[in-house]
């Protein structure tokens, strides 16, 4: 089933974490070309503490066959070998922040995993990216493309292009 996930990072060598990230991801044994990753993008903090560095943001869509549950587990270990540590507090900064948006159409909703994630639709550093690559898909609950959804998107901010082939 397709399946993305987001990535962040606004700590230390913000484009080497992203990199880091989504090696890690594609070298995971359940996960199958094709492999789409969206441009970067720089973002404004949002909801982080006061002085916070800018984002840089991707999507990347894979192919994966793998339990959800699964691959959110995995996720977290990729984070906490790239220095993000479990008991952070919520919306700080981060050298690394991988979140799963979607499995397929799977629709989840228990504590440790909601798929797809509830906030997606609302956040233009993921909608922007996601546009790049799925500008079409219809997300499990929402009635609109994802370009659509961007389009309708009040959120300020900027989501400035910052580099296409990574």
């Amino acid at each position: 089933m397709r399946t993305a996930v987001a990535l962040g990072s606004n700590l230390g060598d913000r484009l080497e974490n992203l990199r880091a990230a989504r090696s890690a991801i594609l070298g995971l044994s359940d996960v199958k070309p094709p492999i789409l990753s969206s441009a970067i993008y720089e973002t404004e903090p949002v909801d982080c503490e006061p002085g916070a560095d800018k984002f840089l943001n991707a999507v990347v869509e894979f192919d994966y066959e793998g339990n959800p549950a699964s691959m959110l587990k995995q996720l977290m270990r990729i984070e906490e070998a790239l220095g993000r540590r479990r008991d952070h507090p919520k919306n700080v900064s981060r050298m690394i922040d991988i979140d799963l948006l979607y499995c397929g159409d799977r629709n989840i909703e228990d504590q440790r995993l909601q798929l797809p994630h509830p906030r997606l639709h609302l956040r233009k550093f993921v909608l922007q990216p996601l546009a790049d690559i799925r500008p079409g898909l219809v997300l499990p609950g929402q009635a609109k493309t994802v370009r659509q959804l961007l389009e309708e998107l009040k959120e300020s901010g900027a989501v400035v292009r910052f580099m296409d082939n990574w």
